[in-house]
């Protein structure tokens, strides 16, 4: 039991069935004469339709290029300054955000999608979206939605929660184990029965 090598994979369908790391799946696009940047999706999507098209380049949507010239990097900013299409994360934005909100700031997933989607608010508008989103804390139960790509931090949490007792170690531990078995999508995610998982069963 255990995943196939790339190379005696026929079908997009099939590749689909393995959990494949980033890193493996620009190997395979670089060793596939594919092109190797862009997300994780993107890439296994890539392989895929090559897989089922004779190594053709599945045909990619052109992005609506950034019209602003706005240096993100290197400008200085206020809390006047207004979001524009190419607004970056990067250490000028987060540096500014933590001198107004204090070392507690964190860049999270759902505040950076808010702020790509808001273009022409300013910073002060983006703080005070920041400061909301971080009152969901307060909610009973309340979680942050963990990125679709993030398979491993979802595998743990969902470990973890129905494992009341039981540690990191041993979430990584059937991640490692069921990372190896095939699913229908390519996600692997955290079911009751991994517990019966045992290191012999993927020895060859």
């Amino acid at each position: 039991m255990g995943r196939p090598n790339f190379e005696n994979i026929t079908t997009g369908e099939e590749f689909n069935q393995w959990y494949w790391l980033k890193e493996e799946m620009v190997d395979i696009c670089k060793r596939s004469g594919l092109p190797a940047h862009g997300r994780k999706f993107d890439l296994r999507d890539r392989i895929m339709f090559a897989l089922d098209n004779g190594g053709k380049l599945k045909p990619e949507q052109k992005k609506r290029k950034a019209t602003s010239k706005f240096n993100w990097a290197k400008a200085g900013l206020t809390l006047e300054t207004k979001i524009t299409d190419n607004v970056s994360f990067g250490s000028n934005f987060r540096g500014f955000m933590k001198k107004q909100i204090g070392n507690k700031f964190v860049c999270h997933g759902d505040f950076m999608e808010w702020v790509r989607a808001n273009e022409g608010k300013t910073l002060f508008e983006a703080i005070e979206k920041w400061n909301e989103l971080e009152m969901r804390k307060e909610i009973p139960n309340f979680k942050r939605k963990i990125a679709d790509n993030n398979m491993l931090a979802q595998y743990t949490r969902d470990f973890l929660e129905e494992n009341q007792g039981k540690t990191l170690k041993d979430a990584k531990k059937y991640w490692n184990l069921k990372k190896q078995m095939p699913t229908k999508d390519g996600f692997v995610r955290y079911e009751r029965s991994d517990l019966n998982l045992n290191e012999n069963d993927f020895i060859e």
